[in-house]
């Protein structure tokens, strides 16, 4: 927002050419407040701005000018005790008033403004019960959102939030003139957040196994004398079987039960059979995979 645009439209509009320092700090104090409990809606923080200027004596005082006795007895506010009226009497931007509406903000801010009230007169939390008052309804039950929303904007029954329909048609006019200084100054909502873009690590590429060459197609005859070869593998497996039942026998590590005739014809039948058999069954293999299959020729 354009603060020296804002002020000089509000100087002219609603100070009549003189801006005091009082005023300047307590929209400085306003503005913030809006941001964090508001909902950036100009309209709404211009009803808000021109309650402040009326309520507060065009941001004159923080205290109301009477001295309370009038409020001793309301309990629509809260004063059930002797002295409720003068000790809880108007202070802040939007002069809250009587027991409940400082027993009530004492819970939300955590505050001990029952036992010390002119905490509510401090900028900053004057600021912060002006702004969410009115925009959750904590002082009537009616919220701003109520008549300011969309295309909606009932500046005259926005006074429902506060105080009835007193001074309805004055604060109005402050509100349009608040309005009008802020889109002189360009205010508008807050800028929407744009997400950053999502950023997707790196990784190193996971390494694949390299392709196998399609082996070269078989001839007939080839594929003919796998099962050949195949059983000449088996048949030297099992001559090596043989070979090794020989060397173990000679080596003196066997044991003599097991070089009886019997035992090692059983011993040979097992180191020349199984070798065999392994061997076979390669041919088999080989005989029957596809990739050993000579593909067939179109005509």
């Amino acid at each position: 927002m354009d603060k020296p645009a804002f002020y000089g439209a509000v100087r002219s509009s609603l100070f009549g050419g003189q801006l005091a320092q009082s005023a300047v700090d307590g929209i400085e104090a306003i503005l913030p407040a809006f941001d964090r409990y508001g909902d950036g809606d100009a309209r709404k923080l211009a009803y808000i701005l021109a309650t402040a200027f009326h309520e507060a004596d065009r941001f004159r005082t923080m205290e109301e000018y009477a001295s309370g006795s009038a409020y001793e007895g309301r309990k629509d506010l809260g004063n059930t005790q002797a002295g409720d009226g003068r000790r809880y009497k108007g202070r802040g931007f939007v002069q809250i008033t009587g027991r409940r509406n400082y027993t009530d903000w004492s819970a939300r801010l955590g505050l001990g403004l029952v036992s010390d009230p002119n905490l509510a007169k401090q900028p900053d939390i004057a600021a912060r019960i002006l702004v969410e008052g009115m925009m959750l309804g904590t002082f009537t039950g009616k919220g701003l959102p109520s008549y300011i929303a969309g295309p909606k904007c009932d500046y005259l029954n926005a006074r429902r939030t506060v105080n009835g329909t007193d001074k309805a048609d004055l604060i109005a006019g402050h509100a349009r003139k608040f309005e009008s200084a802020l889109d002189a100054a360009g205010y508008s909502a807050a800028p929407v957040a744009i997400p950053e873009p999502i950023i997707i690590p790196e990784t190193a590429p996971v390494p694949t196994e390299a392709p196998v060459a399609p082996s070269k197609p078989l001839t007939p005859i080839e594929q003919m004398n796998k099962p050949i070869q195949g059983a000449k593998a088996g048949a030297a497996s099992a001559g090596l079987g043989g070979a090794i039942l020989v060397l173990w026998s000679t080596s003196g590590y066997m044991p003599d039960a097991w070089q009886t005739p019997e035992a090692m014809a059983s011993l040979g039948m097992l180191f020349t059979a199984v070798p065999g058999l392994v061997g076979s069954f390669v041919a088999a293999y080989r005989a029957r995979d596809w990739r050993f299959t000579p593909k067939k020729v179109e005509a």
